[in-house]
């Protein structure tokens, strides 16, 4: 598919898969395989070729700590030629003070486009109404598309086009499984949900993928929702602010969903295991499998440079 034009793409927030036009998020996935078969065999260090955000700086706001999204983001941003300011959630005080919308207006006097890692979904979408930038969602306690899209990346680089396979999400509906719901819709692929009723994913995000013409399928039953799955994914079951109560609660209801051999067994032959990392091994998956032949975790891992790289292209249009 040809590349978005400047014209296509200039001052695109990048919020949520399913607020990105489907063909838009073809063309970004396109760019991003063509932007890594460029740089294969090039130490990491090495700059592209192309230099498309030369003279641009970019903020990446942290809220939530992180090591992927940071480190990711600012070598993406390195090797195309500009430079990032860092900030975390204590240089900021985002909301305690100033305003959001006022911080969003100063930083776009200063930078060309601002990557926010945050809690509350309000935050990401009060600094995209008053930016004058391009705002990236780098993640927040609902969603996760810059994940998503280096996962579309690792399986079809591995497997080819996603459209019509069968992905199971095993564990707990949460921020990374939501865009997951959303990339259904828009790459048109089906969707098993496989855990707790406590844990389902949010009606509205179902909704929206079935609507979009996907299948979504909820099945307590993991070894059944499995059967005949091209991928299987799953994140961790607690977060590293859970109290021992609440993580001790959750590892009880979701013991079961744990993806090992006997899970992969009912998979199809050659499906893929996915894991957005970090992973707590032998917890929501085993080592057998994060280290089997079926898992691409690093590999998924490695894809959100590449595919960071190609959405803040789209984003500035460059």
């Amino acid at each position: 598919m040809p590349h978005l034009t400047k014209s296509d793409t200039t001052m695109q927030h990048f919020l949520d898969i399913h607020k990105t036009p489907a063909d838009h998020l073809r063309a970004i996935i396109d760019q991003a395989r063509e932007m890594k078969t460029a740089r294969a065999g090039r130490p990491r260090g090495m700059p592209d070729d192309d230099q498309p955000l030369a003279g641009r700086m970019v903020a990446l706001i942290f809220e939530k700590p992180s090591t992927r999204t940071r480190v990711s983001f600012d070598v993406g941003v390195r090797q195309m030629g500009g430079q990032t300011m860092v900030l975390s959630g204590a240089d900021m005080q985002l909301g305690h003070g100033e305003t959001i919308a006022d911080t969003a207006r100063v930083l776009s006097r200063y930078v060309d486009l601002i990557m926010i890692r945050t809690f509350d979904e309000s935050v990401l979408l009060e600094m995209a109404e008053y930016a004058d930038v391009p705002v990236i969602n780098g993640l927040t306690d609902r969603t996760h598309p810059c994940q998503i899209m280096a996962d579309i990346l690792t399986y079809e680089e591995h497997r080819g086009p996603i459209k019509g396979k069968k992905v199971v999400w095993s564990g707990d509906g949460n921020n990374v499984c939501a865009s997951l719901l959303h990339a259904a819709g828009q790459f048109g692929f089906d969707l098993t949900f496989t855990g707790p009723m406590q844990l389902d994913p949010e009606g509205e995000f179902i909704g929206l993928a079935r609507k979009a013409g996907s299948t979504i399928t909820i099945e307590r039953d993991p070894h059944k929702a499995a059967e005949g799955a091209d991928l299987v994914v799953t994140d961790t079951w607690v977060s590293m602010h859970d109290s021992q109560s609440t993580k001790e609660r959750r590892h009880n209801m979701l013991r079961s969903y744990q993806v090992n051999d006997k899970l992969m067994e009912v998979a199809k032959p050659d499906a893929l295991f996915m894991h957005c990392l970090p992973a707590h091994r032998e917890e929501e998956v085993t080592s057998a499998v994060m280290d089997g032949p079926h898992s691409v975790v690093f590999d998924e891992a490695e894809n959100r440079l590449h595919a960071q790289k190609a959405v803040m292209r789209w984003c500035l249009g460059v």
